[in-house]
């Protein structure tokens, strides 16, 4: 057998394994409640898991290796920011709305939102789930182009085909196992993915021939890649960081929050917060603070890692064929056998995979269970619903197919791009700011929720695209430059939050229909 053999025995092991634990999975299933929540009887370690996981995409393995390669030091300001997140999630949030959601029979977060702020009109349901039906594909379909740019570049397979076998396989174990399967999915990967992130910075060191040879070689590519505050900015004529460029400056302390913001997503993402409610009490919280945390620390120092000691031996961006983010692939194929080399396909494809999915079940819950079942037909049984889950999550399943294919055949080298836009901090800004000002501000009216998560997904695309050019045309550079280190969570998410505040102080009718909300909140916090 060949080194491509090798590689596609890995992989074909993985898929194997994704597609045994639908069908086992399936065997548990017997109504809605299991269908979206697992029957809400799951431990701290499936959740842990499974939230990190779904937590992350191939912008770990792909993004932030990729970062440590071209940022060096600089990029552990993200690994702060994302321990930051995740345990503020877990140890300040996630016990008041376990507790709500039990309260409240919630199996969604939309359930959670309108039952929170008394919300009859059902409108407030229906913006939060038509936000997720909206762009949850678009966000799984940049998945779907990661899918089939992995293939091509650890097997040489044409990128549509790629991206065709690796969706198949998450459409069909997710579409008989449903949220069960994603949850044992997601160990399965997650465990995958921190091992490997583990180890090839261990493989990396022993090739370069120990630390002290590293710090050689570091410090004449640029000795401040071995520095907090990083290489510098980015020549904007070449688009490349200038050797002995970097220091502390008002450029990049903004970058350096801009890094660290990133961990906010934690603090209310749907796909991630749909966890807490599936855990089976409020005892698996603090053991599952520690795992998901002590998971955290070694998956995303160990990318830094890679990145870091990959400059090290890939010196240059033409060695990885002009994308910094090709280096984890490059390395798997270079320094390690081939079967080896598949596991870390396997990996990257986990990163993937572990997204899309949960992206999907959200979408579907928020499709059939939010809106079809909660607005139009309360009178539908389980057994109708899961077969009607079945069909939307299979039909969601092929519009973000669907839209991965038409970013390969748009833009094959920045399709990612739509990852960044649409994906995290879309979702980041929309939710964020309502799911903690839900749990611990007792006036927040449906009104101020609506309008900070119109507000928050807004952000996005204004701070990308419409704000710089009217900074660039007024000749504020400075302000044009940190607001670009800051990227456009932050302050999407600070607009979201202010916007919440100031709605709900005004909307005294709003405040009037809350009533016995302090007390629910006054019992979360006990």
């Amino acid at each position: 057998m060949g080194d491509t053999g090798y590689k596609v025995l890995a992989v074909a092991l993985y898929a194997g394994i994704l597609l045994l634990i639908g069908y086992l999975a399936s065997r548990r299933m017997n109504n809605i409640r299991d269908y979206f929540a697992s029957g809400k009887r799951l431990g701290f370690f499936n959740v842990a898991f499974s939230a990190r996981a779904t937590g992350e995409s191939a912008w770990l393995l792909l993004g932030l290796t990729g970062m440590g390669w071209f940022l060096g030091v600089q990029a552990f300001w993200v690994v702060l920011g994302e321990m930051i997140g995740v345990g503020g999630a877990w140890l300040f949030m996630s016990r008041r709305f376990k507790r709500l959601t039990d309260k409240y029979d919630s199996i969604t977060v939309p359930d959670y939102l309108e039952s929170r702020f008394r919300d009859s009109g059902h409108w407030l349901r229906l913006i939060a789930a038509g936000s997720l039906v909206i762009f949850v594909p678009i966000y799984a379909g940049a998945q779907v182009f990661a899918t089939g740019t992995a293939f091509n570049a650890f097997l040489g397979i044409d990128h549509f085909l790629g991206a065709a076998i690796g969706f198949g396989v998450v459409m069909l174990y997710i579409t008989q196992g449903g949220f069960t399967a994603v949850v044992w999915s997601d160990v399965f990967q997650g465990s995958l993915m921190v091992l490997g992130l583990v180890a090839m910075p261990i493989v990396a060191i022993l090739h370069i021939g120990g630390y002290a040879d590293f710090v050689g070689i570091i410090e004449n590519i640029d000795p401040h890649l071995l520095s907090l505050h990083g290489p510098g900015p980015a020549n904007t004529d070449t688009g490349l960081v200038e050797a002995g460029t970097g220091s502390w400056s008002l450029h990049t302390i903004a970058s350096v929050v801009g890094l660290a913001a990133i961990g906010i997503g934690f603090w209310g993402s749907p796909q991630v917060f749909v966890r807490y409610i599936s855990m089976k009490d409020e005892k698996q919280i603090l053991p599952g603070s520690v795992t998901a945390l002590t998971w955290t620390l070694f998956a995303d120092s160990g990318a830094v890692l890679v990145g870091l000691f990959g400059r090290a031996i890939f010196t240059s961006g033409d060695q990885l064929g002009g994308n910094q983010d090709n280096i984890l692939p490059t390395m798997a194929l270079e320094l390690l056998p081939a079967f080896f080399a598949g596991i870390f396909i396997a990996m990257v494809l986990s990163a993937i995979m572990s997204t899309i999915d949960s992206l999907l079940m959200v979408a579907s819950s928020a499709g059939v269970r939010d809106y079809w079942q909660k607005t139009r037909h309360p009178e539908m049984g389980d057994e109708q619903l899961v077969k009607l889950s079945k069909k939307v999550t299979l039909a969601l399943s092929l519009v973000a197919f669907m839209i991965g294919i038409g970013i390969l055949l748009y833009d094959k080298e920045n399709g990612v791009f739509w990852i960044i836009i649409f994906g995290w901090s879309g979702i980041a800004a929309t939710f964020c700011p309502t799911m903690i000002l839900s749990l611990f501000w007792s006036k927040l009216t449906s009104k101020g929720a609506m309008a900070a998560m119109v507000a928050g997904f807004l952000g996005v695309p204004l701070f990308k695209f419409v704000v710089p050019p009217i900074l660039e045309n007024a000749n504020l550079e400075t302000a044009n430059s940190v607001l670009s280190a800051l990227d456009v969570l932050l302050p999407s998410f600070v607009i979201g939050f202010v916007v919440a505040v100031v709605v709900s102080l005004l909307d005294k009718q709003g405040q009037a229909k809350l009533i016995g909300v302090e007390d629910d909140l006054r019992e979360a916090s006990a």
